[in-house]
């Protein structure tokens, strides 16, 4: 059967390289098949969690943030990290909905789960899918790339296209379009409850 499995091989040794306000890089040694032992460096992360908002219409909600990293503007989902310690991830994606975009949602659904560079980093983040949303007042402050983020409906079809043809690059995003566009077939009937255990 085709599914990830959890697994973890003996770690030796591990050395903290640096620590930072949100992640940390270590390098773990660990013994690796025929006892050899191999080193190999990744990003502590939190976890995040992004919202995929689908209105009556089938257009999907998409803000445009900043990201430093890559020195693009990226067309994103409404999405954070994991930073409230015990909170269901249901409720920090209700929240990062409503303090990035404005809106509430109704009907919550566990769209897709991501490790988004496994090679490099224990990353993981929760794509919801949201819908039967209603515009809400907030008195959430912006600050540093999130003044002035736009936000845009974009139809499915057409934000699906957008990421086949290289126009959307944030991973949670092109994930999140390709997961509801074909989750929709079925009238996303298939789709695990907002409270699904991450495996």
């Amino acid at each position: 059967m085709i599914r990830d499995t959890p697994e973890s091989w003996e770690v030796i040794e591990t050395k903290e390289r640096f620590q930072g306000h949100i992640i940390r890089v270590v390098t773990d040694t660990v013994n690796m098949p025929r006892d050899e032992a191999a080193e190999r460096d990744y990003v502590v992360h939190p976890g995040a969690v992004a919202v995929l908002a689908l209105d009556g219409q089938d257009r999907v909600l998409m803000i445009r943030q900043y990201r430093h990293p890559t020195r693009h503007l990226l067309w994103e989902l409404p999405a954070g990290i994991r930073d409230v310690a015990g909170e269901p991830l249901v409720a920090g994606a209700a929240r990062e909905l409503a303090e990035e975009a404005g809106y509430r949602a109704d009907t919550w659904h566990t769209l897709v789960d991501l490790r988004t560079s496994p090679g490099m980093s224990d990353e993981r983040i929760r794509v919801f899918l949201a819908r039967d949303l209603t515009k809400i007042e907030t008195d959430f402050v912006h600050r540093h790339e999130e003044i002035d983020m736009p936000v845009e409906w974009v139809p499915l079809a057409d934000a699906v296209e957008k990421a086949l043809m290289g126009m959307i690059h944030n991973s949670p995003a092109v994930a999140g379009i390709l997961a509801a566009y074909a989750a929709s077939a079925e009238g996303f009937a298939q789709l695990r409850p907002a409270d699904a255990p991450e495996e």
